[in-house]
């Protein structure tokens, strides 16, 4: 479980919203806010609302910063280092909620059935050795970042639905998972495609099942802010969660829908592409982020019951209080829930 400083986590953000009768708009603030991100293609509406201006036009002038992992990032929202950030849900994150720090306040990655989506893999010396499906996990080992990640979650899920006892190995970064796994010093992971696929395509590591066949409609990855900006600053959370979702519409009609043609998503891609595997050349990077397509949520709609159903493996697992509600994590009164 992460502690905090409680002081430090509800630390007041930025100026106070102007007091008059009728509400002032973010676009006269010209509020300047710290947006939180990893460098994966599930994070590319944050990305498209930057260089497209849909946070300018909205008022917010956006800094991002970059995290490895998840947790710190949720520690930076609480700390209020960063306003706003996209992640999955994990302990860490729900303890920080249980300390009034955070709520998660959208939607953002989904597996959608029709739609790739993460992938369960087996190093080549597991898979030699018959791990060829994951219904061959029982006695393996499967990385994890740490206890209590979406990794985690994802792996126990899976294990329980095919009757399997895995040891799970926390590796703190992704980098350290991926190194374990293509060493075999690890049998198995998941993760999103545009980093499974590569991988695959190594010899090193084989693709063995889709963790939508275990977790159908899985909220991969939530919206999330301070509980402050959540109870507060509900002017500019809903100018945020309104250019986030106009990013969301644009990547799911170049890279998912495939609405707008081979320009449309050569056009994305270029887009991502100074973000995302930026240190490799545009043909060799391009590959990558198309494979990893998946569906975000339109609207940053929420879905609730793959939230509470996260939230209650956490709480069999003594990873968090067992006393933790679903609303002391989300507060949904800004997006469609479903």
């Amino acid at each position: 479980m992460i502690i905090i400083d409680r002081r430090k986590a509800l630390t007041l953000m930025g100026a106070a919203a102007v007091a008059s009768t009728l509400a002032t708009p973010a676009l006269s603030q010209s509020r300047k806010i710290r947006v939180g991100a990893l460098r994966f293609t599930s994070h590319s509406a944050t990305f498209i609302a930057v260089v497209r201006g849909y946070f300018k036009d909205a008022g917010l002038d956006v800094e991002l910063k970059f995290f490895q992992a998840a947790t710190p990032m949720a520690v930076a929202i609480a700390s209020g280092d960063v306003d706003y950030a996209v992640t999955a849900v994990s302990g860490g994150l729900v303890s920080l909620a249980d300390k009034g720090a955070i709520k998660v306040i959208g939607g953002a990655l989904s597996e959608e059935a029709g739609i790739d989506g993460q992938k369960i893999l087996a190093s080549d010396k597991a898979f030699q050795a018959g791990l060829t499906s994951p219904a061959a996990l029982d006695g393996k080992t499967f990385g994890i970042t740490t206890a209590g990640s979406s990794f985690h979650f994802m792996g126990s899920q899976v294990a329980a639905k095919e009757g399997a006892s895995v040891t799970f190995k926390p590796l703190q970064k992704v980098g350290a998972i991926i190194g374990a796994l293509k060493s075999g010093q690890i049998d198995a992971w998941s993760i999103v495609p545009h980093i499974a696929k590569p991988l695959a395509g190594s010899g090193k590591v084989h693709i063995i099942g889709n963790i939508s066949d275990y977790l159908p409609n899985y909220q991969v990855t939530t919206v999330f802010t301070s509980a402050k900006n959540a109870a507060d600053e509900r002017s500019m959370t809903q100018d945020f969660l309104g250019a986030f979702s106009k990013g969301v519409d644009d990547y799911n009609a170049a890279m998912v829908d495939k609405t707008l043609g081979d320009d449309g998503m050569n056009e994305m891609v270029d887009l991502i592409h100074k973000y995302v595997y930026a240190d490799r050349p545009r043909e060799k990077a391009a590959k990558s982020i198309i494979n990893g397509s998946m569906r975000l949520n339109a609207g940053a709609a929420l879905n609730v019951s793959s939230v509470e159903d996260q939230l209650n493996w956490f709480k069999s697992e003594d990873l968090v209080g067992k006393d933790i509600k679903l609303d002391t994590l989300v507060d949904a009164s800004y997006v469609k829930t479903i």
